[in-house]
């Protein structure tokens, strides 16, 4: 029986895919309910900022845990796939000011639009279960747990230093001060202290550290990133006194103790408090506030990035060397933070490179304390050996000297062994309007009260004007500020700060196990079965803070009794960017690839191809029309086949398993080799561009197969290996390409769902070879190629590797060593002259 080869039209993508869209959301067939009885997958992308559109960016996440849930879903599992909002943040707020627009009215457009655009990829979204973190029935519960964490001590108030522009009289995040200016109306920032709310992340420290090295399924820089953050040290603390004002002590901590003698200079940072103590003459004082100006223009990477000059101001001032009684210079400099340790460091260049360039820079002195290997020709020693010049230290190991140093400070009174955290209490105060009210009041009589439980959630005011100048937005709506004190009802004034937008996305995963509980947070039996989540997809930038922050809060809900897990996410895929003209896609660049008009010309299921064949998901994808059109072509070729072939595919068997014939055999064992390709590649690492390509190499063997065995086996034969291959090719396919997938399935006369269907497993007997291919080595070079009986002895591969006429040239009369057989895979011939 002979097939002829077909014509066929293009794949009518609008239409298919306009169709299973719907039949998808008729149908609720993403909706996921607990069910014990399975096992469950929760994946989740990242939340996105409702800015208006998708990008490509976009395209590519979702698309990644797109295949993952659907291919959990085709396992066997029970699978939760949700999708919501991160609706509160300062673009909101910047277009009100700029356009009039109030930030409501322009968040909820943005989703509704943004929506759509995600509807028109076919994500297998569970709909029923979207949040938007602005609604006030989400943001009371983090309200209430604000109230529950000020209870405990991990929520407080304190002062800190913000950057604060004069004009707008507002203060300003960091990413808004621009070269020391504000990004708003380009004046000059100045630094100001005020008042503001903070988490104590600190108290946590030890355990998200120790967490870290849990966490098997995170990728490592990832967790190398976020230790460096907590940042660990342990070493000693002690007081350096200020000469001739004995009153006064500067207090640093250092992870070298034993280095003391060494130190010839102390440095303290310029918004260290007591700065203003220690400078009393108008002159100097001058010059302090004008280094501090400087300093304000720089971020803090700038500050401490290692290629630049590290740049200091001497103080008249002096402090005493409690180890030696040395009285050495005091400088201010920009390499120092008050955020880490205790804004103030003891300085030994002998063995700390940064405090060498310094310096040599300012011609202070360098004294070794560690003995050098013998020919040390190089700047700061940081490596091991014997201390010197270093008193009652002589003669130790740097490990002894430390413990050694550390017992001398505790015996004098002049410190403690201590360990030190670069981490910082998360600041979550916001002087801004769209975002989540603070609960607390500051009541006349009582003081600062929080609000109670049952008045929750205190609800975002819509009748403020916004204007980006002023203060907190908040503080002009009387309707707003002034309350009764929840303790003794009199007149009180609620805080006029909004929190930090890092907080909503801090437990938006445990709102999704059940959305619409109106009793509290989440229901607990639905997230003790859901949580916690089995895979997470995002941007690598956000490594550090968000993922940090989700952790901590995580615990605290769990210290709070309302969750069980410790961690809330197990598993971590940091996919890169999409990169178009050799830099990341953006509007400024001109670079940008609108997935709407990519959807409309070429289909979803083309965008989705795309972004996951071009590179494996942790790498950057680099834009190619070229390779979009490629996959629009790959996709018509399957199209084309399928349906030309529909009749005769849909009255075949399902599979063949016992070919009759070498060429069939063949043929099953590639379509096998495919299914163990793709599901190894979608396991392992989720490298779908191989797993693609091994798709594809079979589509190649399909059409290969079909041109060549018309007339030789019999038909029914050759149709059941044609089926066999096509649906294989849909089932492997339709976590990547969903809606080509189903109609193609159901044209081949299913009723059911491809995602429905249970994942192909690769049969062990299809798979089974009665014949290998050997490479032949001489001397280590390829110089020939065996077929041989899967069951040959090694005797026998070396007999046939030795008559091959291809090797004997290269043997000739040269004396054999050896000959080292690699069983099914190699021959490696040795000789010598």
């Amino acid at each position: 029986m002979s097939i002829d080869r077909p014509a066929g039209d293009r794949y009518p993508f609008r239409a298919i895919e306009a169709k299973w869209q719907r039949i998808w959301e008729d149908g609720k067939q993403f909706r996921a309910t607990e069910d014990p009885a399975r096992p469950k997958f929760y994946c989740l992308e990242m939340f996105p900022y409702p800015s208006g559109r998708i990008h490509m960016g976009h395209v590519r996440v979702y698309a990644i845990g797109d295949v993952l849930a659907r291919y959990k879903w085709m396992r066997g599992y029970n699978v939760i796939h949700p999708m919501g909002w991160d609706a509160f943040g300062l673009p909101a707020e910047n277009a009100a000011i700029d356009n009039g627009v109030h930030p409501a009215i322009w968040t909820y457009e943005n989703i509704d639009y943004m929506r759509s655009q995600l509807k028109t990829m076919g994500l297998s979204y569970d709909w029923d279960r979207e949040v938007t973190t602005c609604d006030p029935a989400y943001y009371r519960w983090e309200q209430l747990v604000f109230v529950k964490m000020l209870e405990r001590g991990l929520a407080y108030r304190k002062r800190s230093t913000v950057n604060w522009c004069p004009s707008c009289q507002t203060i300003l995040a960091n990413e808004q001060v621009e070269g020391g200016r504000c990004w708003r109306c380009d004046s000059e920032v100045t630094p100001r202290d005020i008042e503001g709310w903070f988490f104590k992340i600190t108290a946590y420290a030890e355990e998200l550290l120790a967490w870290c090295d849990r966490l098997t399924g995170w990728p490592e820089r990832v967790i190398t990133m976020q230790k460096n953050w907590i940042g660990r040290s342990e070493g000693a603390a002690f007081d350096l006194p200020v000469a001739g004002r004995p009153e006064l002590r500067i207090r640093v901590f250092t992870t070298r103790p034993d280095t003391a003698f060494g130190m010839t200079y102390a440095v303290l940072a310029p918004e260290h408090p007591l700065v203003d103590q220690l400078v009393t003459m108008p002159a100097e004082r001058a010059e302090v506030e004008r280094f501090r100006a400087e300093v304000l223009r720089q971020s803090e990477i700038e500050r401490l990035a290692e290629d630049r000059p590290k740049r200091g101001l001497r103080l008249s001032a002096k402090v005493v060397n409690p180890f030696n009684g040395a009285e050495i210079p005091l400088f201010i400099a920009d390499y120092v933070l008050m955020t880490y340790g205790t804004g103030a460091i003891m300085a030994v260049p002998g063995e700390d490179q940064r405090d060498w360039d310094f310096a040599k820079r300012h011609d202070l002195q360098i004294i070794e304390t560690v003995k050098r290997p013998e020919g040390w020709t190089g700047e700061a020693y940081t490596g091991d050996g014997v201390k010197i010049n270093s008193g009652f230290l002589d003669g130790l190991t740097i490990a002894e000297a430390k413990r050694q140093a550390i017992d001398w400070l505790v015996a004098q009174g002049l410190g403690e062994a201590t360990i030190n955290y670069r981490l910082r209490d998360w600041g979550i105060s916001r002087q801004r309007y769209w975002g989540a009210p603070i609960p607390v009041l500051y009541c006349e009589r009582c003081g600062m009260v929080a609000e109670k439980e049952e008045n929750l959630p205190v609800v975002l005011p819509r009748d403020v004007q916004i204007s980006g100048k002023g203060g907190a937005p908040l503080a002009s709506a009387p309707s707003f500020v002034n309350a009764p004190c929840p303790r003794c009802g009199g007149r009180a004034r609620r805080d006029t700060d909004t929190m930090d937008t890092f907080v909503e996305s801090s437990w938006y995963f445990l709102r999704y196990c059940s959305p619409r509980h109106e009793t509290g947070m989440f229901d607990r039996a639905a997230a003790e079965y859901w949580m916690p989540v089995d895979q997470y997809i995002g941007g690598i930038e956000h490594a550090v803070l968000h993922l940090l922050y989700a952790r901590f809060y995580t615990k605290v809900l769990r210290d709070l009794a309302l969750v069980k897990v410790d961690e809330p996410f197990m598993a971590l895929l940091s996919q890169g960017m999409v990169i178009k003209d050799g830099a990341k896609m953006s509007k400024s660049k001109g670079n940008v690839v609108d997935p709407d008009d990519l959807i409309r010309t070429l289909g979803a299921d083309t965008a989705r191809l795309f972004s996951l064949f071009a590179a494996p998901p942790e790498k950057d994808l680099d834009w190619n029309d070229r390779g979009v059109e490629g996959g629009a072509r790959f996709l018509n070729r399957i199209w084309r086949f399928a349906v030309g072939h529909a009749d005769v595919l849909r009255a075949a068997a399902r599979r063949c398993e016992t070919p009759s014939t070498d060429a069939g055999r063949q043929f099953r064992r590639t379509i096998h080799e495919t299914i163990q390709r793709v599901t190894g590649d979608i396991e392992r690492d989720f490298h779908f561009n191989t797993a693609i390509a091994a798709v594809m190499e079979l589509v190649n063997a399909l059409h290969a197969f079909e041109a060549a065995s018309a007339d030789a086996m019999p038909a029914t034969e050759r149709a059941a290996l044609l089926r066999e291959a096509v649906e294989a090719v849909l089932l492997l396919l339709g976590p990547f390409c969903p809606h080509v997938t189903e109609e193609l399935w159901q044209r081949l006369g299913h009723t059911e769902s491809v995602f429905k269907q249970r994942w192909p497993e690769a049969d062990g007997t299809a798979l089974a070879r009665e014949e290998v291919t050997v490479v032949v080595q001489v001397d280590g070079k390829i110089r020939s190629r065996l077929s041989v009986d899967v069951n040959a002895s090694d005797a026998d591969v070396e007999r046939l590797a030795l008559a091959d006429d291809k090797v004997k040239p290269w043997v000739g009369s040269r004396r054999i060593d050896k000959v080292v057989v690699v069983p099914r895979r190699l021959v490696n011939v040795v000789t010598r002259a």
